[in-house]
């Protein structure tokens, strides 16, 4: 039987956060076999590990969290940080951790961590699923990698994140703190874990085909067009609005998506960039995104407006709960860091959805910069602006 618990601290000093937030997640376990723990980077991140394994040496992972997290007493965000973990009792329940810093070849580091994480929980075969965390870019790879070890295990997380944009994010897995890498927790249990992954956007009648890439993140022409140009016309824009950095903001609201062959899973893919003449590009007018891109791939143009995306979490909750056969014991809820910046001041709306839809259930929302998971039958993908929501089973 799972049974959840979770703490927080906004305590100046990262090791007393790190410790008053383990106390507060564990002191109603009698045990405790995993541990999610997100924080700032205006912490000390290695102080705050040091403090919550003061009081649980238990499999510890997690990263930063864009300028706060949400657990059911409130928004825990402060000048000075933040720490928040969510702790996980079940008897039944094994864990494999492991991890590895960024390197020139991915996919074979995706491999390494997945064969350790494997051997790091003493058995000898696929977990039922797992948590997986990575700094931006390669995660696709990094997954490949695991999944060539353990083949196609339900998965779940998101990308680590900073709240400025300045590298500063952080990986943590056990008593290692990564800039850049990967970390995995296997799990092995016998109680339910169900995830729903989903952006919640509208698809528009605006499609076509990526015809040409300029590299694995930049796209350079849709339908035979410049890609921006192509975008402009669909969201009635000036390509001149739109350059550079001011793609992203215009972008929230209406990203590009790429279904899979099944049409089982949306992936959401977030223009962040508009380059144009005076940057280093080969080419005129492409968009960056955050996550791989090839070429000959669908693409739908879609959108959403503010109070969807506040919305859109409750009906997320709705929906996870429905996939559940047995009540849920706590929540851990992946909410992407762009999508806050549009809700906003209306932070406090939708931190009232979230405890209306989880009554007493223990909670945690961490902001990421990219999210991971899978919908019914489709395989596990990486993308963005997406929701990944996770509910662990009682029994």
């Amino acid at each position: 039987m799972i049974r959840t618990g979770v703490g927080y601290s906004i305590d100046s000093d990262s090791f007393l956060s790190g410790q008053e937030t383990a106390k507060i997640a564990t002191n109603n376990l009698k045990s405790v076999q995993l541990n999610f723990l997100y924080t700032s980077v205006k912490n000390n991140v290695e102080e705050v590990v040091k403090g919550v394994q003061s009081i649980t040496r238990t499999a510890i992972i997690g990263c930063t969290s864009s300028g706060g997290i949400m657990v059911p007493d409130g928004i825990i965000e402060s000048k000075n940080g933040f720490s928040g973990m969510m702790s996980i009792h079940d008897d039944k329940m094994t864990v494999g951790l492991a991890c590895h810093e960024a390197g020139k070849n991915p996919r074979e580091i995706g491999r390494k961590v997945a064969y350790e994480a494997v051997q790091n929980s003493k058995t000898s075969r696929a977990p039922v699923g797992f948590y997986m965390v990575a700094s931006k870019k390669n995660e696709e790879e990094y997954l490949m990698g695991i999944q060539d070890i353990i083949g196609r295990v339900p998965m779940f997380g998101g990308t680590t994140s900073d709240e400025f944009g300045t590298g500063t994010a952080r990986i943590i897995c056990g008593n290692k703190i990564l800039k850049s890498g990967v970390a995995v927790a296997f799990i092995y249990t016998d109680t339910e874990i169900e995830t729903v992954f989903t952006g919640n956007y509208r698809e528009t009648s605006n499609m076509g085909m990526i015809t040409e890439t300029l590299n694995s993140y930049e796209i350079s022409k849709i339908n035979g067009i410049s890609a921006l140009k192509q975008y402009a016309i669909w969201i009635e824009e000036k390509s001149s609005a739109i350059m550079k950095e001011k793609l992203r903001e215009t972008s929230i609201l209406k990203p590009l998506g790429i279904k899979n062959p099944t049409g089982n899973i949306l992936i959401v893919k977030h223009p962040l960039y508009g380059n144009n003449k005076d940057t280093k590009s080969t080419n005129d007018d492409t968009i960056m995104v955050g996550s791989k891109v090839v070429e000959g791939t669908g693409v739908i143009a879609l959108a959403i407006t503010e109070d969807e995306i506040v919305d859109s979490t409750t009906e997320t909750i709705k929906n996870l709960k429905k996939k559940m056969y047995v009540k849920p014991s706590g929540y851990i809820f992946f909410h992407n860091e762009d999508r806050k910046k549009v809700i906003g001041d209306r932070l406090d709306e939708l931190h009232k959805q979230i405890l209306k839809e989880t009554k007493s259930t223990p909670f945690i929302v961490v902001f990421t910069n990219g999210e991971y998971g899978y919908n019914e039958h489709s395989e596990n993908t990486c993308g963005e602006l997406m929701l990944s929501f996770t509910a662990f089973g009682e029994e």
